[in-house]
């Protein structure tokens, strides 16, 4: 694989960085760069400046409104928009239901649904986890049964990331309890928040943040139209979903700033009377991480590629999940390590709504230690690392 760019990637990314320059808020690439937690608005405010652009959703194809990029133009993308301090792309509508409605869904649903994801009109959240059934997906016990023209719901999702914005959730629920196997009686269903008989109960956080939810249905109606695809064959657009899912944890671009970020800290923080960057074992770990980093760059162009062919991501997305879960977190536990004790303490409530201020040391120690914290999940979410291992093992290895 030739990894040089050509001199139209090369020009390709210039343009990129004259928009990010141009376009970017000041106020939101200041507050991602400073490791400062965001609001929603700050999303969908990006969000609708990317969609007139015609750049809102770069892994979509031209027919429902994406840029047309290839791999190499959607890496250039990502690297930049990190590098610069954009949001991160909230993946519910545009990485996950979107590809979704887009392969399964009918004509009347990707009309209705892909616009407003594109325009950044629908928050969408992910309904799958529930509390006998996380790893063990197909286990799942929300009910929907049929009654003409609807569905009736009733059951409970867990672990449901920013479900408290959403204005819609796609579900993966049990339509056929006698099926021979658990996988045969799941169907996939596009459910409005604002359908009597949702409720939505926070889950606050090891760093304090109410960023997860359990979410309850109680009898709630849902069009069958809302139905994507078959009923009973949920279980395989889930699988091409949570390919998608675990593709888009890569998260190359952002960790590269990350690790930007941890070296400016390095070169700022003093361990015997040097710059602790200089420090031959600190410099070793920093060094192991970025080649790790290097090689996860690599698999996801080819991830990119495959999509780019419209192949469903194969088992390559669970060796993207893995070190990439694995490099987020390493990479904070450097920076923990690199200010020591000025990390620990963080105060979430300041005068900047949202932000976390310092209680002592430097400004840039303050959101170390809920990002740390946060950082723990990270390897759980999306199917668990372990999980992914076996997948390897089947997939890859033939055991």
């Amino acid at each position: 694989m030739d990894l040089n760019f050509t001199p139209e990637q090369q020009a390709f990314r210039d343009e990129v960085r004259r928009f990010l320059n141009d376009r970017l808020p000041g106020d939101i690439s200041r507050r991602v760069k400073n490791g400062q937690p965001l609001e929603p608005q700050d999303y969908t405010r990006w969000q609708k400046i990317l969609f007139e652009q015609g750049w809102g959703a770069p892994g979509w194809p031209a027919k429902f409104g994406g840029p047309g990029w290839g791999p190499v133009e959607m890496h250039i993308f990502d690297e930049e928009a990190a590098m610069a301090g954009a949001p991160r792309t909230i993946p519910f509508g545009l990485q996950m239901v979107g590809p979704v409605i887009m392969r399964f869904g009918t004509p009347a649903q990707q009309e209705r649904f892909l616009p407003r994801i594109l325009k950044a009109e629908d928050w969408w959240c992910q309904g799958y986890s529930e509390p006998g059934a996380g790893s063990d997906l197909a286990s799942l016990k929300t009910r929907a049964e049929r009654h003409g023209d609807h569905y009736t719901v009733n059951g409970q999702k867990t672990w449901n990331t920013l479900g408290q914005h959403a204005d819609w959730i796609f579900c993966l629920v049990r339509t056929d309890p006698q099926a021979p196997k658990q996988q045969q009686g799941i169907s996939f269903l596009l459910i409005d928040m604002k359908t009597p008989g949702i409720t939505v109960r926070p889950i606050i956080t090891l760093d304090g943040a109410h960023e997860v939810n359990e979410i309850w249905f109680e009898n709630v109606i849902v069009p069958a139209e809302n139905l994507v695809g078959e009923e009973n064959k949920g279980w395989t657009y889930a699988k091409f979903l949570l390919g998608h899912e675990r593709t888009s944890i890569a998260g190359v671009g952002i960790s590269k700033r990350e690790l930007k970020r941890l070296k400016q800290i390095a070169g700022r923080e003093i361990k015997n009377d040097r710059p602790l960057i200089e420090d031959p074992l600190f410099a070793a770990r920093i060094a192991q991480v970025e080649i790790d980093l290097m090689a996860l760059e690599v698999t996801n162009l080819r991830a990119l590629s495959a999509e780019s062919r419209n192949q469903a991501p194969g088992p390559e997305a669970s060796v993207l999940k893995i070190k990439a879960t694995e490099i987020q977190q390493a990479i904070s536990e450097l920076m923990m390590y690199a200010v020591g004790p000025y990390a620990l303490p963080f105060e979430r409530q300041s005068p900047e709504e949202g932000a976390l201020s310092s209680i002592a040391g430097p400004p840039y120690a303050a959101p170390l230690a809920a990002a740390y914290c946060n950082l723990r999940k990270v390897t759980i979410y999306g199917g668990s690392n372990e999980i992914q291992r076996n997948i390897i093992a089947q997939m890859i290895l033939g055991l």
